[in-house]
């Protein structure tokens, strides 16, 4: 199979968005921009290895790739105009391609987002490379440099479900008897297929004065938000939100309790908010902290103790040991 039986068989389909001038079949795409909105652009890359097990399923690699790249426009407050997909693979597996395209197109359903373009190629190294386009009026664009002093840190959902899950995938017998089954499936589920939070974010827009999607920990993409803001924070160490599942491991091996706060793959939004505007958050979340004027993160402890943080997270260029996530 070539590379352009290969593209028609299993990533070319009809398209019915208005917005899309012309897709696949040109050398360019053409997306028409809403009037009066802003044109926002993000791609990822998902190296095997690196950002996922090499036995992962190819339908969670097509899904998660798509979402990492929605969420991105969902930190944003952006809605997707169109995404396009760079697959780079060792060899021309049918199987593989029929599954990995499904995961893709299931989220892309989900979503209402199509598959403008892209390329195929062969490579010793399996990768998905996605660009996603989204757009949104300037004036609700949410960015990472707006936070201000006094303001809540909140987090939608869970956090650390991802974390918890890879080391399930990677060391299942490291796994706490008390962890069951289902708690495990869905910690793996939590890894392998996360949410954008594309509703969420375009809520938050005009509302959240920063926001950032979490995908390489909670310290390390809140830092971001504080060094492009020019403030610090104090975080209560205990207010994370944690799921049924994530809880029972923690109290099973509370020598990983801080794993949360610096594991990557969540993909929820962190975001910061005037503490008037939190009675009326139109979104679901949890408060972890305040915005202060001095730099850095601290804890504050209940008991009055203040205690530096180190922004840990996910660093993409440390060493391949592990994927993303831990």
């Amino acid at each position: 199979m070539n590379e352009f039986a290969l593209i028609a068989r299993y990533f070319d389909r009809p398209c019915a968005d208005a917005r899309l001038a012309f897709g696949v079949g040109d050398d360019c795409a053409g997306v028409t921009v809403p009037a009066g909105e802003t044109l926002l652009v993000t791609s990822d890359a998902l190296i095997a290895g690196r950002h996922f097990p090499h036995d992962t399923a190819p339908f969670d690699i097509g899904y998660k790739a798509l979402a990492v790249n929605l969420s991105d426009l969902a930190a944003m407050g952006a809605a997707p105009l169109g995404v396009t997909l760079a697959l780079a693979v060792p060899a021309v597996d049918e199987h593989w391609l029929a599954e990995c395209s499904s995961g893709f197109f299931t989220l892309a359903d989900q979503v209402g987002v199509c598959l403008i373009g892209g390329d195929t190629v062969h490579s010793p190294v399996l990768s998905l490379t996605v660009t996603a386009l989204g757009s949104a009026k300037p004036s609700r664009v949410l960015r990472r440099s707006g936070a201000k002093v006094g303001d809540l840190i909140a987090v939608t959902g869970t956090v650390g479900d991802a974390g918890l899950g890879l080391r399930a995938v990677l060391n299942p017998s490291s796994v706490p008897p008390f962890v069951d089954a289902a708690a495990q499936e869905f910690l793996r589920e939590r890894l392998n297929r996360p949410r954008p939070r594309l509703h969420e974010g375009q809520q938050l827009a005009g509302f959240a004065h920063a926001a950032i999607d979490i995908s390489d920990g909670v310290l390390q993409d809140l830092s971001h938000v504080l060094t492009q803001s020019g403030v610090g924070a104090g975080l209560n160490p205990n207010a994370l939100p944690l799921s049924p599942a994530a809880k029972t491991w923690l109290e099973a091996e509370p020598t990983l309790r801080g794993l949360p706060w610096r594991c990557g793959d969540d993909y929820e939004l962190l975001f910061t908010l005037s503490p008037h505007d939190w009675p009326s958050c139109p979104v679901a979340a949890t408060v972890i902290g305040v915005i202060e004027a001095e730099a850095g993160i601290r804890w504050r402890h209940a008991d009055g103790r203040v205690e530096a943080v180190q922004p840990e997270g996910f660093d993409h260029f440390a060493p391949a040991t592990q994927a993303e996530g831990s």
